[in-house]
């Protein structure tokens, strides 16, 4: 589609895309879809929600190893887990709730 029939055929939405007022930081990674999702809709809290409770990088840890103990989450995905803690940093889950 050219952007001219874009504008014709869409022109509030060309102006929000052009327009860089109205923008939304992400502020959090999420590599496990499900579980956002469920979140979203009142599930009970998962690991990324508690990750997001911690003050420190050693609470995540804990947290990760108990979830991984209990069989909550499996070894690749708290594998996964500590590593973005590791290389992002305990708020790359997020904001402290």
């Amino acid at each position: 589609m050219e952007k001219n029939e874009a504008k014709r055929l869409f022109p509030n939405l060309l102006k929000e895309i052009e327009c860089e007022e109205q923008t939304v930081a992400i502020g959090s990674v999420r590599s496990n879809t499900k579980s956002g999702e469920e979140y979203a809709l009142g599930e009970p809290l998962d690991v990324i929600s508690y990750l997001r409770k911690c003050e420190k990088e050693e609470e995540a840890l804990e947290i990760i190893g108990y979830f991984e103990k209990q069989g909550k989450i499996s070894s690749e995905y708290a594998k996964n887990l500590r590593i973005q803690l590791l290389q992002q940093g305990l708020r790359s889950f997020g904001k402290k709730d």
